[in-house]
């Protein structure tokens, strides 16, 4: 008789048995899947991290231009950067902020000159005030990279209010040298926190008095190319800040320039979904052992218990390597139903499990140790994908041949004559 056909024979008759092994079977099959699932949700969760998050590289140097910022900012490792540009700027039927308190009298006053404090912005974003969460836009947007070769700009409510300004007005603003007027859209309007000064302060240094515009904007109001006074450079995680020193170098000459990274957010968020992602590898692993040992504790079992049938199959003649296989294929057949209700059940529960061990952190960490708050990463959606079912199916595979073959070694040491010996 074909050994296939008496495997399945073997296991209708054997039904209590057989339905033992296939709840153990269903256990590890479902925590293999819930491993294997953990470890693509954590995976695809750190790479939104990456993006969203990110680590964040402050560049400052004396010659920065907004050019070198913007070449070195087209490097594969950057995922957003931000040049700020300082210039000053005067007002033309527009009304600057002025100090309430009295100007001592030994100082040279600053009445009209540069009332206004501009700064020349590609990613309002990425400013520290705004992604500390400080500075809050209240009406309107703020700064893009889309705003590139725009006149447009983001003001101070104080100063908004002063003018009775509002999104989609157009405010009108002279160079420093009172030579290059340039009218302005207004995007947005932000709220900075900073008080007034208590004593007196010139216009230029109240933090009612600070616009923000696009870096082409700046210049021409600087009447010159400028340098940058710092760039920011947000990169996906912190290994990629060695690759983006060495473009800084070959840009700025390996000497004269300070180079920061500020990866706190990223630790906060990003490292405790990688620990998830390594818990569920060895998840994996320690239940692909388990389970070897435990089913080849249970195929030896059987294999003791049926020495009298082993007997008389090797006195009919049945090759060795046949009483093996058929081992193997009742271990197999029991396998893949498993696997199937191990998908069933991680189709129905994965999602809750992924939610509770990768969802959103509401209490942020980021804020709490000094970063900026970025944001929660979202929890990923848990899927049960053909791949990963095949995964399961293959270890559990690989779990059947093992747990049979290496008991089955001592099939091979049988002999028919004292196994009926015995068993008489």
């Amino acid at each position: 008789m074909n050994f296939v056909k008496r495997a399945g024979m073997s296991l209708g008759a054997r039904k209590s048995k057989t339905a033992a092994l296939l709840a153990i079977f269903v256990v590890l099959c479902t925590l293999l899947l819930g491993g294997f699932l953990l470890q693509a949700a954590a995976a695809r969760q750190e790479a939104d991290a990456q993006r969203v998050i990110g680590v964040d590289v402050t560049v400052r140097h004396k010659g920065l231009t907004p050019a070198l910022a913007d070449e070195l900012g087209t490097s594969d490792v950057v995922n957003r950067y931000n040049p700020r540009l300082a210039v000053r700027a005067a007002a033309r039927g527009l009304t600057p902020l002025t100090s309430d308190a009295p100007q001592p009298g030994g100082e040279a006053g600053e009445p009209d000159q540069g009332p206004l404090a501009v700064n020349g912005v590609r990613d309002a974003g990425l400013l520290l005030p705004f992604s500390y969460g400080s500075t809050k836009i209240t009406a309107g947007r703020g700064i893009g990279p889309e705003d590139a070769g725009r006149d447009v700009a983001l003001i101070e409510r104080r100063l908004a209010d002063r003018n009775d300004l509002a999104v989609g007005d157009t405010i009108r603003v002279l160079s420093a040298d009172g030579e290059h007027p340039m009218p302005l859209k207004v995007v947005g309007i932000f709220q900075d926190p900073t008080r007034d000064p208590a004593s007196w302060t010139p216009p230029h240094a109240l933090p009612g008095n600070t616009l923000y515009v696009p870096v082409a904007t700046a210049q021409q109001l600087g009447t010159g190319t400028g340098t940058v006074g710092e760039a920011v450079y947000r990169i996906g995680s912190p290994d990629r800040a060695e690759h983006l020193h060495a473009e800084a170098e070959r840009l700025l000459g390996e000497n004269g320039f300070d180079f920061r990274v500020n990866d706190k957010a990223y630790q906060d968020q990003v490292r405790p979904i990688q620990q998830v992602g390594v818990f569920a590898g060895l998840i994996v692993q320690v239940i692909a052992l388990a389970g070897a040992l435990i089913l080849g504790l249970v195929v030896t079992l059987q294999i003791r218990e049926r020495r009298t049938e082993l007997g008389v199959l090797l006195a009919m003649g049945e090759r060795k390597w046949k009483l093996i296989g058929q081992h193997a294929v009742e271990v197999a057949a029991v396998a893949l139903p498993a696997v199937a209700v191990a998908a069933l059940a991680g189709q129905l529960a994965g999602q809750s499990v992924g939610d509770a061990l990768l969802g959103p952190h509401d209490d942020k960490p980021s804020a709490r140790h000094g970063a900026p708050d970025t944001g929660a990463v979202a929890a990923p959606t848990v899927r049960v994908e053909p791949g990963t079912v095949g995964k399961v199916a293959g270890v559990g595979l690989g779990i059947c041949l093992v747990s049979t073959v290496v008991p089955g070694i001592g099939i091979l040491r049988l002999h028919p004559r004292s196994i009926l010996t015995d068993s008489e």
